[in-house]
């Protein structure tokens, strides 16, 4: 119960950080920080993306975020910039709240490993 408690308060830290950052306060949604994590590991800040390149950027968000549980690894960047991953390991069936928890995890540690909280 403990990790539990202490996942649901560095996620709260976490999205009270980033929305009063990126959104004027209002809380940011999980696939909002997903996107937000897509940006971060292309790098390309400043600029604008195409619906197609934004479905990518949560693409590249959620390889780097399940990469440390062993579900992918990096491979390379192409010409343009973009990283790609291989699948080493298909992840398991997971049912809506079971993937939620993943996934607010592995940003819990993205954001951990970035020192952007603690």
């Amino acid at each position: 119960m403990a990790r539990d408690v202490q996942l649901k308060e560095r996620w709260q830290l976490l999205v009270g950080k980033l929305s009063s950052k990126f959104s004027d306060g209002d809380p940011l949604e999980l696939d909002a920080i997903i996107y937000l994590v897509g940006v971060q590991e292309l790098g390309q800040h400043q600029r604008s993306y195409k619906k197609d390149e934004k479905v990518n950027l949560m693409h590249i968000a959620i390889c780097r975020l399940l990469e440390p549980y062993g579900f992918y690894e990096f491979d390379f960047f192409d010409d343009e910039g973009w990283p790609h991953y291989k699948v080493k390991e298909e992840l398991p069936p997971l049912k809506a709240g079971e993937q939620t928890v993943l996934m607010k995890e592995a940003i819990v540690g993205y954001f951990l490993e970035k020192e952007f909280i603690s």
